[in-house]
């Protein structure tokens, strides 16, 4: 029976949610659908990278010669991460010919897929746990937006994906090595010399209105605290 289980931290929804929900898919990788304006991609690109992560899917799940392999996609600006297991290396080059055959439009294609017996679901499970939790600690961080970074684990090895500067990078991998099993992080990511500029100027707007916020709230716990002191003063002289 063929096991081909296809995973992308970039498959979105035919329906753009307004907030993060995780996806696990096969129980080795999660996925955080965010808001499209915290892609650094565009919608183009985004669109680019699903459709070519569903051709890879097709590819190998209708190929009879890969029936006994397990094989995991991701996608990311046209750059195809391919791990799994398959059980010979004549196998393995057959599959990679394929793959750059039939998908012709992908710009690398990073070949990690393992010589060995299929993993096992207990540690597809364990791989999706994994995933969880970096997603979960990538959320309580404040260097890089979640959906900047893209994971994907393989028996414990955790291939991290995304456009980033050096600074997110080193962020995320940091992050990544202290989800409990990892056993190796491997950085993927396109290299960013300075953050967007419109991420910026979004950050230091957002920066200004909390710091308003705060003025106001100030402000009126100043007037509210005044407020309070005039009603004793005047509570004092009505029973004076």
């Amino acid at each position: 029976m063929k096991k081909v289980i296809i995973l992308s931290a970039l498959l979105i929804s035919s329906t753009i949610l307004s907030s993060c929900v995780p996806i696990v898919q096969g129980a080795a990788a999660v996925t955080t659908v965010a808001t499209m304006s915290n892609d650094r991609r565009t919608m183009g690109e985004i669109l680019d990278d699903k459709t070519l992560y569903m051709n890879l899917g097709n590819i190998v799940s209708k190929d009879s010669m890969l029936d006994d392999t397990h094989i995991n996609f991701n996608v990311y600006n046209k750059s195809v991460l391919m791990v799994g297991e398959v059980p010979t290396d004549d196998l393995k080059s057959y599959l990679e010919e394929t793959v750059k055959k039939r998908a012709p439009k992908m710009k690398q294609l990073i070949n990690e897929v393992a010589v060995m017996p299929n993993s096992s679901y207990l540690n597809r499970a364990r791989d999706g746990v994994i995933s969880v939790q970096i997603e979960a600690l990538f959320l309580d961080q404040e260097v890089f937006h979640p959906a900047h970074v893209s994971v994907l684990t393989e028996r414990a090895t955790v291939y991290l994906m995304g456009s980033v500067t050096k600074r997110e990078a080193e962020q995320a991998t940091n992050v990544a090595s202290k989800a409990k099993n990892v056993k190796q992080v491997v950085k993927l990511f396109n290299y960013l010399a300075t953050r967007p500029a419109e991420e910026i100027a979004k950050d230091n707007k957002k920066k200004e209105e909390a710091e308003k916020r705060a003025i106001l709230e100030a402000k009126k716990a100043e007037l509210e605290a005044a407020q309070n002191e005039l009603q004793q003063q005047i509570y004092e002289l009505e029973t004076n």
